[in-house]
């Protein structure tokens, strides 16, 4: 193997606690420019590599029928490579420094059904339980506020204003917004507190919501939280916290939210990004006009 991509798996295995499957993925996308290079370009110098060796080995990629999505992740493995090569000082910039993925067909994201998250309500939860009551207000806050699961995960105590009931949320740039709290929402939130003071659970930065080793959550235990519980009620394929963001947004479109509001309580900066939750809010729109129009 190559000494520069060894040291690589190297780090991604030591530094990066990548599994084994991750680290293989990104070895073999980065030793697959390696043989691209000296088969067309007879060299396998890496620190001499420029943008222009990059894109045509992009377009040799797209040549060979492989989906943007896949050159997508195959570039971002020689990006994490590259970028990995300026960090131990063995080349001064990046080659892919100004690279731009390939543009890739969105796909929809079908949001879970007002009844699927009834039954979730229908859940019988011991109230004395911390871990239950703590499961219970991250599927809550997702769905009564539409915050993203970094959002919930960086959330403080004191940005929870339970007087005013309402919490502050530090979004995308740095950007803040205050977003109201339903009554049932500062029900689990006042019951987890109460139960974090019984248990003492008390973490040095403040995060509202702890693991039961009382640590900050992590982004995978908020994943796999949500796709265990909604597995129990749902069909879907993707069952995850954006999901259930969708969720918050296209139900709220379907009874009547204009687009704007759900726009400021999504934190999105423009229109165009929460435009792409109408969809679903119009196949229900349609079925409206078909019942109602005279002339159905």
């Amino acid at each position: 193997m190559n000494s520069d991509i060894f040291a690589f798996t190297e780090y991604l295995q030591k530094e990066k606690k990548y599994s084994l499957l991750t680290i293989s993925a990104y070895q073999r996308d980065v030793e697959f420019f390696l043989e691209y290079l000296e088969q067309n370009f007879q060299t396998n110098n890496l620190h001499e590599v420029s943008y222009g060796l990059v894109r045509s080995w992009i377009v040799f990629l797209v040549d060979q029928k492989i989906s943007p999505v896949s050159v997508n992740r195959k570039v971002a493995s020689l990006k994490a490579f590259y970028k990995f090569l300026v960090k131990t000082k063995n080349i001064a910039q990046s080659p892919l420094l100004n690279h731009k993925p390939l543009k890739t067909p969105k796909k929809v994201q079908i949001p879970f059904s007002e009844k699927e998250l009834v039954l979730i309500d229908d859940f019988e939860i011991d109230v004395n339980c911390i871990n239950q009551v703590r499961d219970r207000l991250v599927i809550e806050l997702f769905y009564t506020t539409g915050v993203r699961r970094s959002e919930l995960i960086n959330l403080k105590e004191v940005d929870c204003d339970l007087y005013q009931n309402t919490i502050k949320v530090l979004g995308k740039r740095n950007k803040e917004r205050i977003l109201p709290l339903l009554p049932s929402t500062l029900y689990w939130i006042n019951l987890y507190l109460s139960l974090k003071k019984q248990h003492q659970y008390l973490h040095p930065d403040g995060f509202l919501i702890l693991s039961k080793n009382v640590n900050k959550l992590s982004e995978s235990f908020v994943y796999r939280l949500i796709n265990s519980y909604f597995s129990n009620v749902s069909e879907k394929v993707k069952k995850s916290p954006h999901v259930l963001r969708h969720s918050f947004a296209t139900h709220l479109l379907n009874n009547g939210a204009d687009l704007n509001s759900v726009k400021e309580l999504l934190g999105h900066s423009s229109l165009a990004s929460t435009q792409v939750y109408t969809h679903s809010s119009m196949a229900e729109l349609k079925k409206v006009y078909e019942k109602a129009h005279p002339r159905k």
